[in-house]
């Protein structure tokens, strides 16, 4: 879909900008727009010597996909899945044959050495491109008839606090996911001695114009001017940015708005996970003056949790436990470059809220399911290789309509013949 321009300047220019590097960006995407993982893989430079290779590095990697959609969590285990996986598995992956015809896997060695020579940031690219070709994230069209919700990318970072980087510190990923199904879609290594702010730009960079006219949301960390003026002008994008005290005079600003004369623009109620949660926002035109590029829009979400706890009792002749019902309040500040003709209420609460898949889909499942912060690869390359696999295998499972990663992985596990489809193999035997 081609990028229509909007009327206003900044919007001309932003779409100008994207266009102007859709040439160079089609070229990363051309080399990965295969419909398999192996295909995925192609793109990947081998850092092995090409003499004497008898396992291609696509046929590797798949292999070490293979076993991390089978639950396997350390190198060790990986190894051991791929010395024992079967020949229909072998052969999907192209695995080569000696004479009798028989699939022979890769020596445990060999995938171990890749591991530690291979370029992590090169697979991170090539997976992040192709995942993004396989959701058909693209330009969306605009200016937009009325308020929609957009397609929309978080952005969030992540220590890997069970490897160390070369300056003895834990390294940090830097990651852009979708909204919904929560797709990496990009992610980049922060810097020694630094931290996630400068990062975000060179991150969005690789993904490029795909990302224009889509919604970017992000923590109050990221929210700063070069941010915002970066996502409109050069992107083509939109943002909603969260505000707290470490921008202090966007927070007073906006703090400082009468909203007691703002009336409730959308309230929602959730029930579960043994609490009740009710959200309101409220939003108005931003004002003019409030020195912020191209805010058009400006919100304050609340949000009261109410849940039972247990608590010991204090008093002579209590109980000795007795439930309590817990009432919490937290107001969140916030600003937008969505006008109201692009974004209602409603939907400026769900960028929101949505910008939180990036947590729960993605980090805590990586530390929970995949156990990365006990991980015991620690050194070199080996850590964001196995990062970059874990958000691919749960970005295959979501894309197969599967929403329990952990259960998911134990089916595949036990039954190989789901292994193929969701990697996008034929079975050899059909």
């Amino acid at each position: 879909m081609g990028v229509q321009c909007a009327s206003t300047e900044p919007e001309a220019a932003a779409g100008e900008a994207a266009v102007a590097v859709l040439a160079g960006h089609a070229a990363v995407l051309g080399r990965v727009s295969g419909g398999n993982v192996v295909e995925c893989f192609a793109s990947v430079p081998d850092p092995r010597d090409p003499r004497g290779i008898r396992h291609r590095l696509p046929t590797v990697l798949g292999l070490c996909l293979g076993a991390v959609l089978c639950g396997q969590k350390t190198l060790v285990e990986i190894t051991e899945w791929i010395s024992a996986a079967g020949q229909e598995v072998l052969a999907g992956l192209g695995v080569r044959q000696n004479r009798d015809g028989v699939c022979v896997p890769p020596h445990p060695d060999t995938v171990t050495r890749l591991f530690a020579a291979l370029g992590a940031q090169r697979l991170a690219d090539a997976v992040g491109a192709w995942l993004a070709l396989k959701i058909q994230l693209g330009p969306v069209a605009f200016p937009v008839a009325g308020p929609v919700l957009l397609p929309a990318v978080a952005v969030d970072g992540k220590a890997m606090r069970g490897a160390i980087g070369a300056d003895g510190q834990v390294p940090c990923l830097l990651a852009a996911a979708t909204h919904g199904d929560s797709v990496v879609i990009a992610e980049r290594l922060v810097g020694a001695k630094s931290n996630e702010v400068p990062s975000v730009q060179p991150l969005l960079r690789q993904v490029g114009p795909a990302l224009a006219g889509c919604v970017l949301t992000m923590d109050a960390l990221h929210t700063v001017r070069a941010h915002a003026h970066f996502i409109v002008e050069e992107l083509g994008a939109h943002y909603v940015m969260t505000a707290k005290e470490n921008t202090p005079n966007l927070f007073d600003r906006l703090n400082a708005l009468d909203w007691a004369a703002v009336p409730v623009a959308h309230t929602a109620t959730d029930v579960g996970h043994s609490r009740r949660e009710k959200r309101t926002i409220q939003v108005m035109d931003a004002p003019e003056d409030l020195g912020f590029p191209h805010a058009a829009q400006v919100f304050l979400i609340e949000r009261y949790t109410t849940r039972t706890v247990r608590r010991r009792g204090k008093g002579k002749g209590e109980r000795k436990y007795k439930k309590v019902r817990v009432t919490a309040a937290v107001a969140v500040l916030g600003v937008t470059s969505l006008s109201a003709r692009e974004a209602a209420p409603v939907h400026i609460a769900a960028y929101v809220r949505g910008h939180w898949s990036i947590e729960n889909k993605i980090h805590w499942v990586r530390d929970v399911t995949f156990s990365e912060d006990a991980s015991q690869i620690r050194t070199g390359s080996r850590p964001r290789v196995m990062a970059t696999l874990r958000n691919l295998a749960i970005g295959l499972i979501r894309q197969a309509g599967h929403t329990k990663i952990a259960a998911t992985l134990r089916r595949i596990r036990n039954n190989p013949h789901l292994l193929l489809p969701i990697l996008g193999l034929p079975n050899p035997k059909t």
